[in-house]
């Protein structure tokens, strides 16, 4: 993805699977926000392959093991749900990315020599530094919710594999989403980034079940070298509707990317569906309804009957 244009001739497909493994320690027994560390070791290994639509002189990349360290101090932290009730966050993280095969990959630099080395490099080592402050809140009295969010992160040796990725809502897609509505899914590639964001959730009826959701994510980024576009901000705006019930959410929601380059220039449009089930809550309503019955557990899922 370069200046709002999917490549084809620049892309192919990757497989893979991992193994991951993690240590949390908790450094304050018995406080009310709780201090963590974390450790987290995953073995990952990557096979890639051409397209139909990959150019015939354009290589694509070795495949390779990729062994990934990541440490960091979270005080606090969120359930992973969507727009949580209330939450705050600290943190702060090192991640280290170390790979068995290294190397070039793309188009020759020379391309008498189609033999030589390529214009783009896999790095044999990244390193990225992140953090994050979050604060969400329902405001006792109105009953409306906000969410807050801080994200900056910088990094040493980043490429094509490693670099931050900005754009698309997808608020649970990992664990720090770095959120742009409007925008494609990870569109903006950055060796270091700053992105402030918030939602404002109004809801509609007494029980909270209609709401309307506004909101609005802004970052200013220092592009990987090969992806620079012109202007280092991003801005993007979103407006949705979403249904709530004990046990799933759903959103319906718009969203327009001020600064996203389009062939009409800037400005870029999306229409997309958030959804979430409560596996926990589900399985309660499922297996221990009201009466026992599988179509009344399924009716309180979906609370077209229940509470």
């Amino acid at each position: 993805m370069r200046r709002g244009k999917f490549l084809p001739s620049e892309s192919f497909t990757g497989y893979g699977g991992e193994l991951s493994a993690s240590i949390y320690h908790l450094f304050n027994p018995g406080k009310q926000i709780p201090l963590y560390g974390v450790v987290r070791g995953i073995a990952h290994y990557s096979v890639y392959d051409r397209d139909d639509d990959t150019a015939d002189n354009f290589r694509i990349a070795n495949d390779h093991a990729n062994y990934t360290v990541r440490t960091g101090l979270r005080w606090g932290g969120r359930e992973p749900t969507l727009f949580p009730s209330l939450a705050m966050e600290l943190s702060i993280w090192y991640q280290g990315e170390f790979r068995s095969d290294s190397g070039t990959y793309g188009f020759p630099l020379d391309p008498n020599n189609p033999s030589g080395p390529e214009d783009r490099k896999l790095e044999p080592s990244s390193h990225l530094f992140y953090a994050e402050a979050m604060l969400a809140y329902v405001m006792p009295e109105l009953k409306h919710s906000f969410y807050l969010s801080i994200t900056a992160g910088t990094s040493i040796d980043a490429d094509r594999f490693s670099a931050y990725r900005l754009g698309a809502l997808l608020p649970l897609v990992s664990e720090y989403p770095l959120s742009l509505p409007g925008y494609y899914y990870q569109e903006i590639s950055a060796r270091q980034f700053i992105l402030f964001s918030g939602n404002y959730i109004l809801p509609l009826d007494k029980k909270q079940r209609w709401n309307i959701d506004a909101n609005v994510a802004t970052a200013v980024v220092d592009y990987l070298p090969g992806l620079e576009q012109a202007g280092n901000s991003h801005t993007g705006l979103g407006l949705g509707v979403l249904y709530r019930s004990s046990s799933w959410k759903f959103m319906l929601g718009y969203g327009y990317g001020v600064d996203a380059i389009r062939t009409g220039g800037r400005g870029a449009h999306s229409v997309g569906l958030l959804m979430q089930l409560d596996l926990g809550q589900a399985k309660e309503t499922l297996f221990n309804p009201a009466q026992p019955s599988m179509w009344r557990g399924l009716q309180q899922i979906f609370g077209l009957f229940g509470s």
